[in-house]
């Protein structure tokens, strides 16, 4: 058996998120039928995460085991030549047996896309958050300077999927006003709880508005509670930028 190591973009808009469901459209569902439709072969792909309904992702981290006996870079074409035209694969490259895209992870980078304006842009509607007060990013800038580090995030984590520990470390963290009124957040971090990245997105908006202080952020994390924190911001400005793995020699 061989392992394959894929890196996969996708518009999550007309998806039910990443995990297969039974009669819903899915993206581990895409890439399952397409392998299924080229190599004759049922079997299960392995993400590093799941990514809900509406969440894009422009290098989410893919593996899986086959016997095909088809060379990557055939298989990348045949593969994407089988897939809807909202997900595609952009690199494929086969992997050490022991490879898998969870297991093997060490950190994630994603991207949240705000647009702040007092009209919404009709065009751009599923893939950014429309907010209309105006968000001092200055202010939103300083309250995540408390964030960054390694610091006990159970008051961003969403219930619904619990994990042992809830301890994470944010690597980077920036906010930045670009033209045509967008707000680009990036977070980087060796792991992020269930909704984390958009609970601490809605948290700091709320700094933006003006509506809570610039400390708040940092102040909350020692109540693990998440009733305490911002609302979840939407899904459709969220989309996953990379995965880290360990150099071959580590």
């Amino acid at each position: 058996m061989r392992c394959f190591h894929l890196t996969v973009a996708y518009d999550g808009t007309e998806f039910f998120g990443w995990q297969w469901q039974p009669d819903r459209r899915t993206i581990q569902g895409a890439l399952e039928e397409a392998i299924r439709r080229v190599t004759s072969e049922k079997l299960r792909v392995v993400g590093s995460g799941r990514t809900d309904a509406g969440v894009h992702a422009y290098g989410q981290a893919v593996s899986f085991t086959s016997s095909t006996r088809l060379e990557a870079d055939v298989l990348l074409r045949a593969l994407n030549a089988n897939l809807p035209y909202d997900v595609r694969i952009v690199n494929l490259t086969e992997a050490a047996s022991d490879f898998c895209a969870m297991r093997k992870s060490i950190g994630k980078r994603y991207r949240y896309v705000i647009h702040n304006a007092p009209i919404p842009d009709v065009f751009s509607r599923k893939r950014v958050w429309f907010v209309y007060d105006h968000l001092d990013v200055d202010a939103m800038c300083e309250a995540a300077g408390g964030l960054v580090g390694r610091h006990d995030f159970k008051t961003y984590e969403t219930s619904g999927s619990p994990r042992v520990g809830t301890c994470r470390t944010i690597r980077d963290l920036t906010i930045r006003r670009e033209p045509q009124d967008r707000i680009v957040m990036e977070f980087e971090a060796d792991g992020f709880l269930y909704n984390m990245v958009r609970n601490l997105v809605g948290t700091l908006v709320q700094v933006g508005k003006g509506k809570e202080s610039v400390g708040w952020p940092e102040e909350i994390l020692a109540a693990r509670d998440r009733r305490l924190a911002g609302p979840t911001a939407p899904p459709q400005g969220l989309y996953l930028l990379r995965v880290f793995f360990p150099m071959p020699d580590q």
